[in-house]
Parts: structure tokens; C-alpha cells; sequence
């Protein structure tokens, strides 16, 4: 029996100095795209996570070119979570001999990537598993459209029947 190549690289950030939540809201957005375009959007947005993400996607690509010597432009993010980590705690003194503590969270993030060209031909199927634009492309209305659109018409239709609301009488 053959053993499958390993095609997803990782890299692990530890006890990174941020809340698990601000760090989601970013990994949230990159899930499921190409290695460039992850760079790009990581450096337009304008949080603070941003940087110390961009580091670990940059440390993932070059493990995966060092360990399976694989360009750049083939890899896609294909796993991207954050996990809370321990609780840095502090005391800081107040007024009267008091103490206020100070809860610092840190929290672990782990970023894989995965070669394209070795798991599939066109990539496109990867792609698609890990990005789905259903909802784009759904044409579907929502309910809510419609109902306001013969809302807006009835109302109109009142209006310019009964002689308007803007008479003067």
C-alpha cells in the first residue's frame, strides 16, 4: 500500500497578544482564496490582526515551497482557524490600596495551504470546495423584496387614483 503525499502545508502562530474574536473576523475573510489575493486583502484591511496573519499565510508559502518545492501561485488557503490560548493577568494598583486586574487574551493561529497543481489538474474543484458562491449566484428574490415592491404599488396606485395626498383643501 501506497501512502498519499502530503499536500497541505502549515504554519502555527502561538500566544499571539489578541482576542480570538478580532482575530476571526479577519481569518473569516481569507479563508478559501488564492495565496495573492490573501496578501492583497490582507493588506488593504485595517485591522490590527492583519499583520501578524499576513506573516504566518507569508511563513505557510514559503514552507510549502520549501518542503514541497511548489510555486506560490498554485497554493490556496485551505485551512484557516483561530483557537483561544491562556490568559495573560496583571494586577494594576488604584486608589486606596486596591487592585484592578488586567485580563490580556492571547489566542493560537494555525494556517494551512494547499498546492492546486498537485491535487488536481485545473484547481478549479478546489477552488469550489472551499469557496461557495451559491449565494451569488442563486436567482432566487428574497421574500421580503417582493412584498415591498407591491406594497410600494398599491400605495402609489391609492395615491394617484384618489386624487393624491397633496390636496389642499
Amino acid at each position: 500500500m501506497r501512502k498519499k503525499k502530503k499536500t497541505e502545508i502549515y504554519a502555527l502562530g502561538q500566544h499571539i497578544s489578541m482576542s480570538a474574536h478580532k482575530a476571526r473576523r479577519v481569518i473569516d475573510q481569507i479563508r478559501g482564496h488564492s495565496y495573492e489575493e490573501t496578501l492583497m486583502i490582507l493588506e488593504l484591511m485595517p485591522y490590527r490582526a492583519c499583520s501578524s496573519i499576513f506573516k504566518l499565510v507569508y511563513s505557510a508559502a514559503a514552507n510549502a515551497s520549501y518542503k514541497m518545492g511548489s510555486n506560490e501561485t498554485n497554493l490556496i488557503i485551505s485551512k484557516a482557524e483561530v483557537n483561544e490560548g491562556t490568559t495573560v493577568k496583571k494586577l494594576r494598583p488604584r486608589a486606596r490600596g486596591r487592585s484592578f486586574p488586567i485580563k490580556r487574551p492571547t489566542c493560537h493561529i494555525t494556517i494551512g495551504v494547499t498546492d492546486i497543481s498537485l491535487e488536481y489538474e485545473d484547481g478549479y474543484d478546489f477552488i469550489e470546495k472551499y469557496r461557495n458562491k451559491d449565494y451569488l449566484t442563486s436567482s432566487k428574490k428574497p421574500r421580503w423584496k417582493n412584498m415591498c415592491t407591491d406594497m410600494i404599488n398599491t400605495i402609489n396606485k391609492n395615491v394617484c387614483s384618489s386624487g393624491g395626498v397633496w390636496d389642499k383643501k
